[in-house]
């Protein structure tokens, strides 16, 4: 069955609790499924070696398993703007797909939490879509139809998803985060299965 890869990564859990939302979305649609991963963190001093497989949480990302989705939603806690070291590191190794244009007309979109209300979201959720256009992928936002971007109080963007997780990181996501997250896993699952069927 066809997958949107659900790719993030997450220091306090807030950002891997978007990624379970989104993939909700995802598999609410019939005919497609979610396949949630993360990556490694990387070393300030030298190259480090993580274990194979994680002690908790979603397994490793594989160039292999962004080689053959359907689509994707990439996720990142906010770094001053931008998206994590240990996600930009993993994107940064993607020539490979670039050159072979695996992910060009794939859709994608983004998502990101921080421990501030005005803490870069958007900002972030900007330079994460840089090199997805790179690939060629179709990248998708949050429309304003979706009535909850009117009314959050927390997080939430027509870029994509947002979670504002307190100074703490003890936050739970709003019923308005939530659903937007929801909302873009169904709009990506949609949009992959449309793309995928041939034209008449």
């Amino acid at each position: 069955m066809s997958y949107i890869l659900v790719l993030y990564y997450s220091r306090h859990g807030a950002t891997a609790e978007l990624a379970r939302q989104i993939a909700r979305g995802i598999e609410s649609v019939q005919g497609i499924e979610a396949r949630l991963r993360t990556v490694p963190t990387v070393s300030a001093v030298c190259e480090a070696v993580a274990p194979a497989v994680p002690p908790t949480g979603a397994p490793y990302v594989t160039h292999e398993d962004l080689r053959h989705c359907a689509g994707l939603a990439l996720g990142s806690p906010t770094r001053f703007g931008n998206m994590a070291a240990a996600l930009k590191y993993f994107l940064d190794g993607t020539s490979p797909l670039w050159l072979n244009g695996a992910l060009a007309g794939k859709p994608a979109g983004v998502f990101t939490s921080t421990s501030s209300l005005h803490g870069g979201q958007e900002a972030t959720l900007l330079t994460m879509m840089v090199p997805l256009l790179h690939h060629g992928m179709v990248v998708l936002g949050l429309p304003y139809s979706e009535g909850d971007l009117l009314h959050t109080r927390g997080g939430g963007t027509p870029y994509g998803p947002t979670h504002f997780a307190g100074p703490e990181n003890n936050l739970s996501l709003t019923d308005e985060e939530r659903r937007l997250c929801q909302a873009l896993g169904r709009r990506l699952a949609r949009t992959a299965l449309a793309l995928a069927c041939p034209p008449d």
